[in-house]
């Protein structure tokens, strides 16, 4: 009996793995590749050497488990933190950088020392100029970038409810993809794009506007925030990203004609055609999607500059329903329960975790996780009433003064009413 080898990747690996094994089948080029993983030609060279040599191995970085080279002592962030204050305050993180190495002998780069002042608050992140617009060819893979973003309108003519119509476009072949919803909100965008996904594949790219639902509203990070590491995430960022879908924000309409241009020819003709098929609800425009797209892909769309898909397959191992979710940190109160949205929630499982994560299915349903751990729970329907612990406490008393508003006199069933009050008015 042979043990089969465990190879431990990250999402990133996984996706890396799957565009090289296209290399080695001739499917896709070294040079398409390169660019899509942000990697130089000489890079992915070595990584297809390495998985002929060694298998699915090889694309595991070698330096995995093993101390950085250029990992700073300890204590020397604290020095050189101290060394700013003191001496070069209001510096930028350039010419702060210089002067280290020149007056004190501590070599650190401009960048590292930039994030380090920025966590400490010394230092803001500037405002890059705005780059002049022009022309932006076609990419040349099916799937490398997809344009999507939500139009609304009132599709049904007044037969239906005002409601928003979410597309998706392949840039390189402009094939569409669309579902109506409510609104454009988190939870209709997700939906979507599962069915996006479920279609077609994960797209390697999505270009989109910076809308709150795809772009994070806060704009500043927290001290312990910028310390640990964590970055500024919307919901759809973080399945995105969770997804190895690249996120990419446009800074204006123009940049994303593709799809807005789109959205100006369904108002002409799906408005006309459902209006032939009176279509007047959002489920019979879902299913009227489904006969209708096909036929306008093969009509509308073109071939891709250069063959090969590059929409990554959904691996066994992971369940879109926990990517695509709304997901909520809680703590865990003392006496096991969790609140959240108003209501109060009683964990039945046994566990010490001081947080949990609530997350909000794109059917209805609600899960709470300590880590990869499924806790059952109940709902707290009926909760205490908030003066039963008073009235244990009064039993004891026979009078009981309290300072309350000027003509105000407490209920006939209020617990008060039992003993004999005093009142004494406030100031």
């Amino acid at each position: 009996m042979c043990e089969k080898d465990i190879i431990v990747m990250s999402r990133e690996e996984l996706r890396r793995l799957e565009l090289v094994r296209k290399v080695l089948k001739k499917e896709l080029t070294q040079v398409a590749v390169a660019d899509v993983l942000g990697l130089s030609n000489r890079q992915v060279r070595r990584i297809v050497k390495r998985m002929r040599r060694e298998g699915d191995r090889g694309i595991a970085h070698q330096l995995r488990g093993r101390e950085s080279n250029r990992k700073y002592e300890e204590g020397f962030r604290e020095r050189v933190i101290g060394i700013y204050r003191k001496n070069y305050e209001g510096f930028g993180p350039l010419l702060a950088s210089e002067k280290l190495g020149e007056r004190e002998k501590i070599k650190v780069s401009d960048e590292t020392l930039r994030k380090w002042l920025i966590a400490e608050g010394l230092w803001q992140k500037g405002r890059r100029h705005r780059k002049h617009r022009s022309w932006r060819a076609r990419r040349g893979h099916y799937g490398e970038m997809v344009q999507m973003d939500g139009s609304h309108h009132d599709w049904f003519e007044g037969r239906g409810p005002w409601c928003v119509v979410m597309g998706y476009i392949d840039d390189a072949t402009g094939r569409v993809y669309a579902r109506f919803g409510e609104y454009e909100g988190t939870i209709p965008v997700m939906e979507s794009f599962r069915g996006y996904i479920r279609r077609h594949g994960i797209p390697s790219s999505v270009y989109l506007d910076r809308h709150s639902t795809y772009k994070q509203i806060r704009v500043k990070l927290t001290v312990e925030e910028e310390l640990a590491g964590r970055e500024l995430l919307s919901e759809f960022e973080r399945a995105a990203q969770e997804l190895g879908v690249r996120v990419i924000h446009a800074y204006s309409p123009q940049a994303k004609g593709r799809v807005e241009r789109l959205f100006r020819t369904f108002q002409d003709r799906l408005i006309k055609e459902m209006r032939i098929e009176k279509i007047k609800s959002i489920e019979e425009g879902n299913k009227f999607l489904d006969k209708y797209l096909p036929v306008y892909n093969e009509r509308f769309s073109v071939i891709a500059r250069e063959s090969g898909d590059m929409h990554g397959a959904v691996p066994r191992s992971m369940d879109l329903d926990r990517i695509l979710c709304i997901k909520t940190e809680r703590t865990v109160r003392n006496d096991y329960t969790v609140a959240h949205d108003r209501k109060l929630y009683q964990i039945l499982d046994n566990t010490r975790a001081s947080t949990v994560s609530i997350e909000e299915r794109l059917d209805g349903t609600m899960k709470i996780y300590n880590g990869e751990r499924m806790l059952e729970y109940k709902e707290i329907e009926n909760r205490p009433e908030r003066w039963e612990g008073m009235r244990r406490r009064w039993k004891k008393r026979t009078t009981v003064t309290y300072v309350g508003t000027k003509g105000w006199k407490p209920p006939a069933e209020h617990p008060w009413r039992k003993y004999k009050v005093s009142a004494v008015m406030a100031a």
